[in-house]
């Protein structure tokens, strides 16, 4: 018990408990099953996409680049059913995925074979990828009824009351686990971030698991935009504007070191999660979009805060053990 106190997901868990309490007070209908659905719903695209950029951040790296890989893949497969409504849903979905895995391998090769710095990389990467989407729509839009009846309600099919939305994020969430916790190449991705010189005296081939990653991101971000773009009915060139920023806020928010080498899936869904309460939770509450953004930043950085008040209290208590014991 007192080993599960100390762990990071889980005073993310009770915080985020405390301001559902505290948000409920105020209106009782947060609590409504529906409205819990619609966060959900709200955060299932962050949460995948989340995952990716987990991966990047625990080898030591960071990928700026995903909101403009949302927003091309997205855009690219919205103009493709625009033009060829004939084409099957399920090869869409492939397309997208395909799209995305080709602008993470981008970013993957100019890492692990140039050897530019991942910041410098994706922060060039997400100009490019952003301008081939002003490219691709020439500034118009696609939209609600250009798409079919197929590609607008994929993400809306429901089973049980829940959408495919959030089985789809679901399914993303127990394979990455599976991957990073259970695979011996999931295990060399923390070894990469944890310590990199000892990982190549290992055996542990760095370019490969710095492509790797990178390629993998690509490839829920495609799957991203296709959901992100069929969701909203909406495909334009400013979908996904600063949703970096959110998936970054979402892994260091859930306990994962911006220094690389550790860091859980489980944190980064409650990181998810807790952004999904807050932009819900003030929209309910009735504040003004003026103000919006500056309390979810202030409720973010608390958030961290706290994160990281607690880890290194942590590591001086496990420090104090060390000596004790020697």
């Amino acid at each position: 018990m007192m080993s599960l106190f100390k762990k990071r997901e889980f005073n993310l868990f009770v915080f985020i408990l405390f301001i559902i309490f505290g948000i409920s007070l105020r209106t009782p209908s947060f609590l409504k099953l529906s409205n819990l659905v619609d966060i959900l719903n709200d955060t299932a695209i962050l949460s995948m996409v989340a995952i990716g950029q987990l991966m990047i951040i625990v080898t030591g790296g960071i990928d700026l680049s995903v909101g403009s890989s949302v927003a091309l893949s997205g855009m690219s497969v919205a103009l493709l059913n625009q033009y060829h409504p004939e084409i099957p849903i399920f090869m869409i979905i492939l397309i997208s995925i395909t799209i995305g895995l080709l602008l993470g391998s981008i970013n993957g090769l100019l890492v692990s074979r140039a050897k530019i710095p991942p910041i410098i990389t994706t922060l060039g990467t997400m100009s490019i990828y952003r301008g081939l989407v002003f490219v691709l729509c020439k500034g118009s839009w696609v939209s609600a009824h250009e798409m079919t009846e197929a590609f607008r309600g994929f993400p809306r099919r429901s089973f049980l009351g829940i959408s495919s939305l959030i089985y789809i994020s679901i399914l993303i969430v127990i394979l990455f686990l599976i991957f990073l916790n259970l695979t011996r190449t999931g295990r060399e991705i923390y070894g990469v971030g944890g310590n990199k010189i000892a990982s190549q005296y290992v055996g542990i081939n760095f370019k490969k698991i710095n492509y790797l990653v990178f390629a993998l991101c690509g490839g829920i971000t495609g799957l991203a935009g296709f959901l992100w773009v069929a969701r909203y009915a909406a495909a334009q060139s400013e979908t996904a504007i600063g949703f970096e920023l959110q998936t970054i806020a979402a892994c260091v928010i859930g306990g994962v070191s911006i220094m690389g080498g550790s860091g859980t899936i489980i944190g980064v869904m409650l990181g998810a999660f807790f952004i999904g309460i807050v932009y819900n939770a003030l929209t309910m509450i009735n504040v003004s979009p003026f103000w919006q953004m500056a309390i979810q930043g202030f409720i973010i950085l608390f958030a961290i805060i706290i994160n990281t008040v607690m880890d290194k209290r942590n590591q001086q208590l496990m420090l104090r053990r060390r000596s004790f014991n020697e």
